[in-house]
């Protein structure tokens, strides 16, 4: 390990520019013109085709440029680019980027804010009462991601601790043809959900109304599936910490109205 270690921080010149070379005709199949592609990145095209043959290194500013461009870090200098953060993870990787990749990569702000979110939906656990949370969702290296922690109150429901660490939950964001989709699950994969949300006309346009499934197996009590209802608290300390204190069970009373009426409470879910 530790010869291998110090192997690869030892690389020649040019072996640097030929992984840099190689990463770079990777990740430049997508593209039919290498006339076009070195357009779009502002790059004298026979100076990239050397950069392509790892005849030649980019400057500084120029490998930013194409960094930026890929939305790959400077690792490409280094490491094949499967195995990149871009190009590494399971949904950005050769195999189902162009089918699950594209999709988390193009979530925009505008589509799904980043910022706090109040959730309310029915309970898993008793149909005759409802649950509020608190997500946090925010953007890093491209991607849209989500946050929370489970209420302490259903946790107990169902016999399981309620420290922080067996309370929180992540997940991604992906795009939708007419909404968004998330993945969510707690720590060591030990729950899962899968939420879609599309947004709704209101005044302050910050609604989203979808439904929530949880993996588990049919039992005759409960349900793995329900409507949800997001609402985009954004920064708001005031609204976060309103929504954070009446975290967990409600009663059909206790909702709010615009809410109440979205998730069409006395109508099944289909």
């Amino acid at each position: 390990m530790r010869g291998s270690k110090m192997s690869k921080t030892n690389r020649s010149p040019a072996e640097l520019r030929n992984m840099f070379g190689t990463n770079l005709r990777t990740l430049s199949r997508k593209y039919p013109s290498v006339s076009e592609l070195s357009r779009q990145l502002g790059i004298n095209r026979t100076q990239f085709n050397r950069y392509l043959s790892g005849e030649s290194f980019p400057r500084p500013d120029v490998l930013e440029r194409i960094c930026t461009f890929f939305k790959v870090d400077a690792r490409i200098l280094l490491d094949p680019v499967e195995v990149l953060s871009h190009g590494g993870q399971v949904l950005n990787g050769p195999f189902l980027g162009d089918f699950l990749g594209v999709g988390v990569k193009n979530v925009s702000d505008q589509m799904f804010p980043s910022g706090f979110y109040r959730f309310t939906r029915r309970s898993f656990i008793n149909d005759t009462q409802f649950v509020s949370g608190l997500v946090f969702v925010f953007r890093k290296s491209g991607q849209t991601y989500v946050r929370g922690f489970e209420a302490k109150d259903a946790m107990r429901q169902q016999n399981l601790p309620v420290d922080p660490t067996s309370r929180e939950f992540r997940g991604y964001v992906t795009q939708q043809e007419d909404g968004i989709a998330m993945l969510i699950s707690r720590r060591k994969a030990m729950t899962c959900s899968f939420n879609y949300l599309s947004r709704v006309a209101s005044f302050e346009n910050n609604f989203w109304v979808g439904y929530v499934t949880r993996t588990v197996r049919e039992s005759p009590s409960g349900t793995r599936a329900t409507r949800m209802v997001y609402e985009h608290l954004g920064n708001d300390r005031s609204k976060v910490f309103s929504a954070a204190r009446g975290a967990g069970f409600q009663t059909e009373d206790d909702l709010m109205p615009f809410p109440r009426r979205l998730l069409q409470i006395d109508d099944p879910f289909r």
